[in-house]
C-alpha cells in the first residue's frame, strides 16, 4: 500500500495524516472546502475530486459521517476498504455507523479503526496502539492496512469484532462524561472508579446483546480507551462533564473545551441499548442530566439507589 485517502482534516484526521505520511504513505486529505494546514497538508475539496487512496479513512464527527460517505459513495470503488475513524452513532435508527453506511452501499468493504488515541501525542509519535477491526473476509485487507501505518511508535492491532471495537469507541464517550462529572462534584477517585468500572459492564451487555465478542471490550476499543478518556481533563468528554458539574451549561461547557463526542452519543445511545433489551443506567442518568430532565444531583441518587444484584448480573 502507497497511497491513502483522509476525509476530514480536523484534530484526528489531521494527526493520522501525519502518521500515515511518518510511515511513507502518499495522503491526500478531503474536506469540505480547500485550504492548507499548520502541518503542511494541502486540503483538496470533497466535491472537486474523488478518493484516490488504496483506503479511505473517514474522520468526520460522528453525526455528518453516513452523510459524508453518502457523498463520497459514487465515486469510490466498494473493494477499497472505507476504514471509519468516528466514535459515535447514526442517529437515523440509532445505530452503529457500519450499519448506516451499509445502508447506503451494502457492498462496501467497511473497517473500523479505535483505541486509545489522543491526536496531540499520535502528532508527536508517541507510541500509540489501536485496533483496526474487519468482517472476517476482509481481514488480509486489513492487515495490509495496518502494515502500512505501521511505524516504531504506532501499532494498529487487527480485530474481526467491528461491531465490538465501534460499541466500545463509542460507549466510553459516555462514560468520561460521567466521570469528569464525578470529579467536578469531588466525590473522589472511588466514584470515579466505580463509574468507569460498571459504565464498562454496561457496554459488555450491549456488545453481548448486538453479537460482538467479549474480548473486544477488553482490549484497547474498550478497556484501553475507557482507561485513557476516564482518567482526567486531558479527555474532551472527561473535561465537558467536569465542566458541567461546575455549573457550566453543556453549551458553555463545549465552547471552551471543542467538540465533546459523548454529548451527542449520550442522547442516541440510551435509545439504541432499549431497541436491543438492555439496561444502561449510566447513560440513561446522563442523557437525563444533558437534556435537562434530571438535576445531577436526582441522577446520582438514581443511581445509588438502584437495587443490590450480584456484579456479574447487572
Amino acid at each position: 500500500m502507497r497511497t491513502i485517502t483522509i476525509v476530514g482534516p480536523g484534530m484526528w484526521g489531521t494527526a493520522l495524516a501525519v502518521q500515515a505520511r511518518r510511515a511513507g504513505l502518499d495522503v491526500q486529505l478531503l474536506g469540505l472546502e480547500a485550504e492548507r494546514l499548520e502541518a503542511g497538508f494541502e486540503v483538496t475539496a470533497l466535491a472537486d475530486t474523488a478518493p484516490t487512496g488504496e483506503a479511505v479513512l473517514l474522520v468526520v464527527k460522528a453525526a455528518a459521517a453516513v452523510d459524508a460517505f453518502g457523498a463520497l459513495a459514487p465515486r469510490l470503488d466498494p473493494q477499497v476498504p472505507l476504514v471509519i475513524c468516528s466514535k459515535g452513532l447514526d442517529a437515523n435508527g440509532p445505530r452503529l455507523l457500519s450499519e448506516g453506511v451499509h445502508e447506503v452501499a451494502p457492498a462496501q468493504v467497511v473497517m473500523v479503526l479505535s483505541g486509545p488515541s489522543f491526536a496531540d501525542e499520535v502528532m508527536a509519535d508517541h507510541p500509540t496502539a489501536v485496533s483496526l477491526a474487519a468482517q472476517p473476509a476482509d481481514l488480509p485487507q486489513a492487515e495490509r492496512l495496518a502494515k502500512a501505518l505501521h511505524t516504531r511508535h504506532f501499532r494498529a492491532y487487527v480485530s474481526d469484532d467491528p461491531v465490538g471495537v465501534q460499541i466500545g469507541g463509542t460507549a466510553k464517550n459516555v462514560v468520561a462524561i460521567a466521570c469528569g462529572m464525578a470529579r467536578g462534584l469531588g466525590l473522589g477517585a472511588n466514584a470515579e472508579a466505580a463509574l468507569a468500572t460498571r459504565g464498562l459492564a454496561e457496554m459488555a451487555r450491549l456488545n453481548a446483546a448486538m453479537n460482538g465478542k467479549p474480548a473486544s471490550l477488553m482490549g484497547l476499543a474498550g478497556l484501553g480507551d475507557v482507561f485513557l478518556t476516564c482518567a482526567g481533563p486531558s479527555s474532551r468528554n472527561f473535561s465537558f462533564g467536569m465542566s458541567m458539574a461546575q455549573g457550566r451549561t453543556a453549551d458553555a461547557a463545549e465552547a471552551e473545551i471543542g467538540l465533546a463526542e459523548g454529548r451527542r452519543t449520550a442522547h442516541l445511545l440510551p435509545l439504541l441499548a432499549r431497541a436491543h433489551g438492555v439496561e444502561m443506567p449510566i447513560a440513561e442518568a446522563l442523557e437525563g442530566v444533558l437534556t435537562s430532565r434530571l438535576e445531577l444531583a436526582s441522577a446520582i441518587d438514581a443511581l445509588l439507589e438502584r437495587p443490590l444484584r450480584r456484579e456479574t448480573s447487572s
